[in-house]
């Protein structure tokens, strides 16, 4: 198996792209992702190892069959997860449809999933019943192919903490070569 060592970022950016001068970065889910990057530059031991950087740039009037889709799959073919930001903003757009498909369906790429509209993990569980809370079970609605297939593989729901993401990211059971079993994972309160 190659050694795969990128965290594939997903994350909804509107379609068509947006015509001003800032294109992806005027998304609210772009903006997080845009986080971590931040996060690495300001501490060289954030374990985000960004997968988008292993490839060249693509405008964003590529074409989807000759340079977007083959761009995104070799990028998630260089991966070991597969971060997913998923607010109320998100939709389900053609790119995230490819990266959960090709990245889950085909590549089974564990998950973590990170909520940027949620700060703590009694935002995202109950903490007296130990389960997702309905309000993020309907976020995944936001995505059905993602909804239908992130039980076929480890994946982990996460508010947006620096902290907890960094475990995540670290957590040898959301790396695909040593993924742990595939269910439905979160940090209790």
């Amino acid at each position: 198996m190659a050694y795969k060592n990128g965290n594939y970022t997903a994350f909804y950016v509107s379609e068509p792209f947006s015509e001003s001068n800032l294109g992806a970065s005027a998304t609210r889910d772009f903006n997080s992702y845009n986080m971590l990057r931040a996060w690495k530059a300001a501490d060289g031991t954030f374990p985000f190892n960004d997968s988008h950087n292993k490839t060249y740039n693509v405008r964003d009037g590529s074409d989807w069959e000759k340079t977007l889709k083959p761009r995104l799959r070799e990028r998630l073919n260089n991966s070991k997860n597969i971060i997913l930001f998923l607010s109320s903003y998100t939709k389900n757009s053609k790119a995230l449809r490819e990266e959960i498909n090709y990245g889950i369906g085909t590549k089974g790429l564990p998950v973590i999933v990170v909520y940027p509209e949620y700060k703590n993990k009694s935002d995202i569980i109950d903490c007296k019943t130990n389960t997702i809370k309905d309000e993020i079970r309907k976020l995944w609605g936001k995505i059905p192919d993602f909804r239908d297939l992130m039980a076929e593989v480890p994946t982990i729901h996460l508010p947006y903490k620096k902290e907890l993401i960094r475990r995540a990211l670290t957590d040898t059971d959301f790396m695909v070569n040593s993924k742990g079993n595939d269910s439905i994972y979160f940090y209790k309160c």
